[in-house]
C-alpha cells in the first residue's frame, strides 16, 4: 500500500515530523470516534422493537376494554383484532430484531475492518518514521563534515537504541523537574 504525504516531501526536521505525527494521530482519532458513534445500531433497533411491542400491547388493552363495554359480540371481534395486532407486532418486532442483528454484525465487521486499516496505517507510519530516522542516522554517521564525537555518538545510538531512549527520557525528566523547581522558586 502506498501512502502519499499531504505536506509534500519528507519532514524538514524533528519538529515538523512531530507535527505530522500529531496530525496523523488526530485524523485517526476522529475516524475512530465517528465509527464508534455509528456502532450502536443494534441497541437502537431493539429499543424500537420494544417500543412497537409496548404500543401493540397498549392497543390490545384498549381494544379489549372497549369491547367489554360494547357487548360480547364486539368483544369477540376486538379480541380477534387484538390478537391479530399482537401477532403482527410480534412479527414486526422479530423482523426489526433480525434486522438489528444483521446491522450489528455489519457494523461490527466494518469496525473490525476500520480497526485493521487504522492499525495498518499506524504500522506503515511507524515504519516510515523509523526508516527516516535510520537514514538520518546513517547520513550523520558517514558525513565527514559532522564532528567525530557526534558521529561516534550516532553510531552508538543506532547500535543500542533502547539505552539511548532510556537515558534521553531520564534526561528529559531531570530537565523538566529543574524547570518546574526554578519556576516555583521564582514565584516565592
Amino acid at each position: 500500500m502506498r501512502h502519499s504525504n499531504p505536506h509534500g516531501s519528507g519532514a524538514k526536521g524533528p519538529d515538523e515530523l512531530r507535527r505530522q505525527i500529531e496530525h496523523t494521530r488526530s485524523q485517526l482519532g476522529d475516524t475512530v470516534a465517528q465509527l464508534v458513534g455509528r456502532a450502536d445500531v443494534k441497541g437502537r433497533a431493539r429499543a424500537r422493537a420494544a417500543d412497537l411491542r409496548d404500543k401493540a400491547g397498549a392497543m390490545t388493552v384498549q381494544l379489549r376494554s372497549g369491547a367489554a363495554h360494547a357487548g360480547h359480540g364486539v368483544q369477540d371481534r376486538a379480541a380477534k383484532a387484538g390478537h391479530l395486532m399482537q401477532d403482527r407486532a410480534a412479527k414486526a418486532g422479530h423482523l426489526m430484531q433480525d434486522r438489528a442483528v444483521r446491522a450489528g454484525h455489519d457494523a461490527q465487521e466494518r469496525m473490525t475492518k476500520a480497526g485493521h486499516l487504522v492499525q495498518e496505517r499506524a504500522g506503515h507510519g511507524g515504519h516510515a518514521l523509523q526508516d527516516r530516522a535510520l537514514h538520518a542516522g546513517h547520513t550523520v554517521q558517514h558525513d565527514l563534515r559532522v564532528p567525530r564525537p557526534v558521529r561516534t555518538a550516532m553510531g552508538t545510538a543506532m547500535r543500542h537504541p533502547r539505552p539511548v531512549l532510556i537515558v534521553g527520557a531520564a534526561g528529559a525528566a531531570v530537565l523538566g523537574a529543574a524547570v518546574i523547581w526554578r519556576r516555583i522558586d521564582r514565584n516565592r
